[in-house]
């Protein structure tokens, strides 16, 4: 790959153990593209409103929504951030606010061994439910699911499917779903019309 790359590294905030994921992009991702990506390395569903910022700039898919947001599609990731270990915030969902935290590890990542321009290489634990009521209620929603006598486990196990394990983390997985990203969002020779 003749592009220059970038190994980001995303955690979420508030929350121990855990939750991260280590991952590499083109340096030349849009904004908008870049939060399609960490959706599914962390595992979220796309179900929110989302903004990034960096410096005092605010970057969001609505920016008639927030009062001095920029539109996010606009930007490109390597325009804006260029140093190594610079940190920026990624806030989805508005209500239960999952604040993460975006690391640039590394601007020029190269590994011979990379097939796709766009690779989940490493994380840890399971990314909460969508809509469990943010850090506090995610808390609350692991202490029941972990104790059969709490008054709320029958109930949450079904909402939940009955499946989730917040220490699971599965890299191939992930990257599954990355080649399907990249497959569905490629440019096309020609527009609809």
């Amino acid at each position: 790959m003749s592009e220059r790359m970038y190994l980001l590294k995303v955690r979420l905030l508030d929350i121990e153990p855990e939750i991260w994921r280590r991952f590499v992009v083109p340096a030349s991702i849009t904004l908008d593209r870049l939060h399609d990506v960490i959706q599914i390395v962390m595992g979220w569903t796309d179900s929110h409103l989302h903004e990034f910022t960096i410096g005092k700039k605010r970057y969001t898919e609505y920016p008639q929504e927030r009062e001095d947001g920029l539109e996010c599609g606009k930007y490109r990731f390597g325009n804006l951030v260029k140093q190594k270990n610079r940190k920026i915030s990624y806030l989805y969902d508005f209500g239960d606010s999952w604040t993460h935290e975006l690391i640039l590890e590394e601007s020029h990542y190269f590994n011979p061994e990379m097939h796709y321009k766009i690779t989940c290489l490493d994380g840890a634990r399971a990314c909460p439910p969508e809509d469990v009521g943010g850090t506090f209620g995610y808390f609350e929603f692991c202490s029941a699911l972990a104790d059969p006598r709490h008054e709320d486990h029958e109930r949450l196990m079904e909402w939940s499917g009955g499946q989730y394990n917040s220490e699971t983390f599965d890299a191939d997985k992930v990257n599954w779903e990355l080649v399907n990203y990249l497959r569905w969002s490629r440019d096309r020779y020609r527009d609809w019309g």
